[in-house]
């Protein structure tokens, strides 16, 4: 690299040698005829040769620049074929990253139904309880969780908000239950029983907060393992609701005790502000807006 000129005076040659017209060399780069003069004359003062000469009122290539240009030619055709091939891949792959219970249970069954409004579209899912860098990690739009939904440097839009719910198995109520007050649930095996979402549930329900001498549980760190554990009929967990509605409706899953809690955080697709008006993220985020107005409905 220490040897080659500047690349700006290179890619000047490259279109006036491929066109043999400085004017339309201008017209191509958006400079002046004078400065692509000025960038040829540089560059054959700094290569000692002349790339070109005057033949009535043409310009031709030298025999140096007859060398020379076919190089040069190729490789800016190796690198426009590059970058359209990655403008291509870019528009026609859209990354979608979002945590592993809301993939699992909410996302993944419906893919198919956005790709088939969108067959020239290829997903990619990414799944991760962390947040994302979407420059680094390649992201196009993520779906979080969230209070205000106000990010930094990000759009987002509000989904869903997140109702949360003691569920246990239809067995599991019939052998313990039924539960008159909400503390009922203090000494019953609850899957990660120091989860925030038990104290916020407790605290909506008006009741106490269980004590230490409490009984303890299993500390699970997904809701699909927590769920997996209620489904067994081995505990109660306190889960998202929506995220298990098939479950619910099909009585594979009940309330422990009913409520209405609504967790103050709500889910919303995110991205980067500068990606609003791309087509393949807008595309998405209108779907699954529509998508969860219908399941609102």
């Amino acid at each position: 690299m220490a040897n080659l000129p500047p690349l700006a005076a290179i890619r000047v040659f490259e279109s006036a040698a491929r066109l043999e017209n400085f004017t339309a060399a201008g017209q191509e780069l958006g400079m002046t005829q004078a400065a692509v003069s000025y960038q040829i004359k540089s560059l054959e003062d700094r290569l000692g040769v002349s790339l070109f000469q005057r033949v009535g009122r043409r310009i031709v290539l030298t025999e140096k620049g007859r060398m020379l240009a076919p190089f040069l030619t190729r490789a800016f055709n190796e690198m426009r074929s590059g970058f359209a091939a990655l403008a291509g891949e870019d528009s026609s792959v859209l990354t979608i990253s979002t945590t592993d219970s809301f993939a699992t249970l909410w996302l993944a069954p419906r893919l198919g139904a956005f790709q088939m409004q969108h067959p020239d579209l290829a997903v990619r899912l990414h799944t991760s309880d962390k947040w994302v860098d979407f420059a680094r990690d390649g992201i196009d739009l993520a779906i979080r969780g969230g209070q205000e939904g106000q990010w930094p440097g990000l759009d987002s839009r509000k989904l869903i908000s997140i109702r949360v719910a003691p569920l246990c198995s239809p067995t599991f109520l019939a052998e313990r239950g039924p539960f008159t007050h909400p503390q009922d649930l203090h000494d019953l095996p609850r899957m990660t029983p120091d989860d925030i979402w038990w104290h916020y549930w407790f605290k909506e329900m008006g009741a106490p907060l269980p004590g230490e001498g409490t009984r303890g549980g299993i500390q699970l760190d997904s809701q699909i393992m927590e769920s997996r554990v209620a489904l067994a009929g081995q505990g109660i967990a306190i889960l998202s609701s929506f995220l298990w509605k098939a479950e619910l409706d099909a009585g594979l899953l009940v309330e422990a005790f009913p409520s209405d809690a609504i967790y103050p955080m709500s889910y919303w697709t995110v991205h980067p502000s500068h990606n609003r008006n791309v087509p393949k993220v807008k595309a998405f985020r209108d779907w699954i807006s529509a998508e969860f107005v219908a399941h609102a409905a």
